[in-house]
């Protein structure tokens, strides 16, 4: 893989993350027909699935996924690492856990960036 695509390719995850994220809160968990269709007697195959995302939002499990990612990003300097961090940061914003959301996509992004210019600067030195 060359230098360009190793170095575009977590921002381009994240960014996917993102946008998955974006159209799972604005089109399955607040629309208030889908929250109807689950209160229903008999309610669709999908509802245990939206169910278990509003519950990961309202015990703050997000944002504690994001934290984990973002302390993992500090003590383990790798790309994944860090990638991660921004990414679990960025879902923790978008479905409604805002600070430690925050928080983990300040972090990971500017570990993520700080180890890719590392990697740059090694190659250039070579």
């Amino acid at each position: 893989m060359n230098s360009r695509m190793r170095i575009a390719a977590p921002w381009i995850a994240i960014v996917v993350i993102a946008i998955v994220a974006a159209l799972l809160r604005y089109m399955v968990v607040e629309p208030q027909y889908m929250q109807h269709a689950c209160e229903e007697g008999v309610a669709p195959w999908w509802c245990s699935a939206r169910l278990a995302v509003v519950q990961g939002f309202l015990t703050y499990g997000y944002g504690y996924a994001a934290v984990a990612a973002a302390v993992l990003a500090l003590v383990w300097r790798h790309p994944f690492s860090a990638a991660l961090a921004t990414a679990l940061g960025l879902v923790a914003l978008q479905l409604y856990c805002f600070e430690a959301g925050a928080l983990a996509l300040l972090i990971g992004a500017l570990r993520l960036i700080r180890i890719q210019y590392d990697e740059r600067t090694a190659e250039a030195a070579r």
